[in-house]
């Protein structure tokens, strides 16, 4: 993860999977508001698990990548079988992906076997992986003094959103503004390590004052003095805020505009059903009318035969 590279690619899978949360999240709200209920994750009409496949898919690319393919040897030990001082970091990255990989098999064995505990136990599964994340970002072996340090801190207080609103949806499984929030914290996660890959590794922009230094084979951002620091921890600072805002109004833009779009559509159906039903009541109506019309009594008007009279 320690490489530009090695911070998009992870955040632009955490971007796409909070976008579709949110996507589906507001579409079923929408749609029948009342009976509102946040899932953990998201089916897809062709492939039901494609969401869970996506993320395992990820996660073995990227513990291939920290553990075999990073490393100068293309494994992560030490001759004598111990873990070498940088490669720690790897082995950090790497049981994150375990975690959420860990998350997806299981997620898809609950939902074939449907046991009575399936959504608490997803939702747990979920809550344990974001746990895990933020354990391993909180005891980083990355230097937490620097630059990369500071954005380190302030994605903790992402995940922990996820990590939050994780398990208040085991309580909460109908609240709305509750899986609202949880996705887009997990989009914000994609956007705030895409921010890092480049910010962080791209010479152009680094801060005034700071420089990429070549430390145990990874290139690290460091600061001529403690002024240069103390500035460069500002502007992500004021980094960090801007996206905020800047996700906030695109996540609230899009729950208006697509809640416009499906109540409109949900009325313009409900009004064609309704019509359709006037119909069908009022030709059902025509028909009982016509078939239970009481038939006229046709009187025969025959001639009439007086009793003859036998006296005559």
């Amino acid at each position: 993860m320690g490489s530009l590279v090695g911070h998009v690619a992870p955040g632009f899978g955490f971007f796409i999977i909070g976008l579709w949360h949110l996507l589906n999240n507001i579409k079923n709200h929408a749609i029948s508001p009342t009976s509102f209920t946040s899932l953990i994750w998201f089916p897809t009409s062709k492939i039901r698990y494609l969401e869970l496949f996506l993320i395992m898919g990820g996660c073995t690319m990227s513990i291939a990548m920290e553990l075999f393919i990073g490393p100068d040897r293309h494994q992560p030990l030490d001759p004598d079988g111990t873990i070498p001082s940088n490669h720690l970091h790897n082995f950090e990255h790497s049981n994150i992906s375990m975690a959420l990989f860990m998350y997806a098999a299981f997620s898809i064995l609950l939902d074939k076997l449907t046991p009575p505990a399936q959504y608490g136990l997803t939702s747990m599964l979920g809550a344990i992986a974001f746990g895990q994340e933020l354990l391993l970002f909180h005891f980083h072996s990355t230097d937490h003094m620097g630059i990369e340090g500071q954005y380190h801190w302030l994605l903790q207080i992402v995940i922990f959103t996820s990590l939050a609103t994780t398990l208040l949806g085991i309580k909460y499984p109908k609240s709305f503004l509750n899986s609202f929030a949880r996705s887009i914290s997990i989009m914000f996660q994609g956007v705030w390590l895409m921010v890092m890959g480049f910010m962080l590794w791209t010479p152009e922009f680094i801060p005034k004052g700071c420089f990429l230094n070549l430390e145990n084979g990874h290139q690290v951002a460091r600061c001529h003095g403690d002024e240069a620091l103390q500035r460069a921890k500002s502007l992500v600072n004021i980094e960090f805020s801007w996206y905020v805002m800047g996700v906030t109004i695109f996540s609230v833009s899009l729950y208006l505009i697509m809640i416009k779009l499906y109540q409109d559509k949900v009325e313009y159906q409900s009004i064609t059903k309704l019509e359709e039903q006037e119909e069908e009541d009022e030709d059902d109506v025509e028909a009982k009318g016509k078939f239970d019309q009481p038939k006229s009594s046709f009187l025969p008007m025959g001639k009439s035969f007086a009793p003859l009279d036998m006296e005559r």
